[in-house]
């Protein structure tokens, strides 16, 4: 058996494929999250579970467990215009977390690896800024990687004042201007929830007692300063607004020019405790201060790092999407599989064996639940007795391996939400409902995402499985939430395997896990290269 390693190993969706096969042997996983932790160990027993990867000791695994074949695994990768979303944010740290599996590939040497990520990542949208430590590695010339100009917006020219520039590129002048963070929380809720009358009174009513205080620590206006003034302004109209002065719908015009230039700062913060190479701060003929800074696509710099090395590894790669291995669900996934190139020149990307003919559908998946009772509470999740089901697809009958239902859990449905499931139709979303049923819960119901109060169809795949709780997914026919259980049953994982956690953690670990059918179906195509590889290395040492 082959011995692995899975980094960022989740809920361990990845892990249960390769175990399936019975041809690998999981020694180590990684796992931060706490509660994924409990599901990963409570569903794998045997293996060694670690918590923080940035921390990993490769040279104390290999000494006790020998020599690592494979290592798998889903680094965290959300590509920087992902982090802007955030819009005081310029940098997503979850990045850095691919530069911890390569360095995990690089130190344990496995004669392969399996890097499982979002369908995007080897687009354009995943790139890595040019920090200090890489403009160093490459400017040794070892490794060939595309570099391109990238802009970091710092600043729109409405909000531009006399001295920005200066400020965002003196970690001094930074430091001495940017609110504490709680402070930026606090009023930054209030800001996003200025469109909305009922949401913004609520942030307010929230976040009271911490707003006033900063109100006091921002009391005095200082005529020099454009940021301070500014912060008494955003503070003042807060406290305008609790005595009763101001009125909601004005508090958003004072609140985001202090708000903005607190984002200028904490974005010009971050690149420099990230420590990017910036190659020039300045204004563009729109007014905006703007950062440039190289960047790179994050599959190049796998490649160039794990590809150009003298005992590097020959990589492919390829979208996956699940359904063509037999999951109910149309879930793309990139992956990469590298062999070390002193074994093989060429990498087989595994092919699914189903077509739009004979996909497997939800009803499929979990038609035969729908009699089983549900609970509400992970307390009352004592295990459901499952009784025998004649009419049984083979997907569900292969799921069903056990006596015993856990997770079969549902969220507690309101009033509001009750009335959208009763008219929302199989293959229907909440851009279905009439327009009196779509107020009182988005601040923008025109851009809710499509996903939203998601009514399955039946004889469909599902698209994608993310949270669905957050998401509102609908059964196909009962009005009703779609369970952890169905959630789980979508992305194959047996009834035997049990999600641990309060139900939100629950929904988000299967949500976010790797569907065990494909996860088996890579690993097998692995094997059957790796046994190739050692049968014609065994021929040539033999003869």
């Amino acid at each position: 058996m082959y011995k692995v390693v899975d980094l960022f190993a989740g809920a361990g969706g990845l892990s249960l494929g390769f175990m399936q096969t019975k041809k690998y042997d999981i020694k180590v996983a990684y796992e931060n999250n706490p509660n994924m932790q409990a599901t990963y160990k409570k569903n794998h027993a045997s293996v060694d579970v670690r918590g923080d990867v940035c921390s990993a000791n490769y040279d104390e695994i290999r000494e006790k467990y020998g020599k690592i074949d494979v290592v798998i695994g889903g680094p965290p990768c959300q590509g920087f215009s992902n982090a802007n979303r955030q819009k005081n944010h310029a940098i997503s740290q979850n990045n850095m977390l691919v530069k911890q599996y390569i360095r995990a590939i690089r130190e344990l040497q496995p004669e392969a690896f399996v890097m499982e990520n979002v369908s995007m990542l080897r687009s354009d949208v995943h790139r890595f800024y040019l920090d200090e430590a890489d403009n160093e590695l490459f400017s040794q010339g070892k490794y060939d990687i595309h570099m391109q100009k990238t802009k970091i917006v710092l600043l729109d020219g409405e909000y531009k004042f006399d001295g920005a520039k200066m400020i965002a590129e003196s970690l001094s002048a930074i430091t001495a201007n940017i609110w504490p963070e709680d402070c930026y929380l606090a009023l930054n809720v209030v800001y996003k929830a200025a469109k909305n009358p009922k949401k913004v009174l609520k942030a307010l009513k929230k976040h009271k007692k911490k707003l006033l205080e900063y109100a006091d620590v921002y009391s005095e206006k200082d005529t020099d300063n454009d940021i301070t003034c500014q912060t008494y302004r955003a503070f003042d109209a807060v406290k305008q607004f609790f005595e009763g002065k101001l009125e909601t719908d004005a508090l958003k015009n004072e609140i985001e020019p202090a708000i903005m230039i607190q984002r200028m700062l904490s974005k010009s913060k971050e690149i420099f405790d990230n420590h990017l190479v910036v190659d020039k701060c300045d204004y563009t003929e729109d007014g905006d201060l703007v950062a440039y800074i190289k960047s790179y696509a994050v599959y190049d710099y796998i490649k160039a790092i794990l590809g150009n090395e003298k005992d590097g590894y020959e990589i492919n790669q390829d979208i996956l999407c699940a359904v063509d291995f037999g999951a109910p669900q149309k879930r793309n996934r990139f992956i990469a599989i590298g062999i070390k190139k002193a074994l093989t020149n060429t990498v087989e990307i595994p092919k699914g064996k189903f077509s739009e003919e004979n996909y497997r559908t939800v009803r499929d998946a979990i038609g035969d639940l729908q009699k089983v009772q549900t609970v509400t509470e992970v307390k009352d999740d004592i295990g459901t007795p499952l009784e025998s089901v004649d009419d049984i697809s083979e997907l569900g009958r292969s799921l069903r391996d056990t006596d015993k239902l856990y997770n079969h859990i549902i969220t507690n449905t309101r009033e509001t939400a009750m009335e959208r499931f009763k008219a929302i139709k199989q293959g229907e979303n909440f851009h279905s409902l009439d327009e009196a049923l779509k107020v009182n819960t988005y601040t923008d119901a025109k851009r809710t995402q499509n996903t939203i109060y998601l009514r399955l169809a039946y004889d469909q795949p599902s698209g994608t499985v993310v949270n669905v709780r957050k998401s509102m997914w609908i059964h196909p026919e009962l009005n009703r939430a779609v369970s952890v259980r169905e959630a789980a049953r979508l992305q194959t994982f047996p009834d035997s395997f049990v999600f641990c956690g309060t139900k939100d953690k629950q929904y988000q670990q299967v949500g976010n896990a790797v569907p065990p059918i494909m996860a088996k179906a890579i690993a097998e195509s692995l094997a059957k290269q790796l046994e190739q590889i050692e049968d014609r290395l065994g021929s040539i040492k033999n003869g």
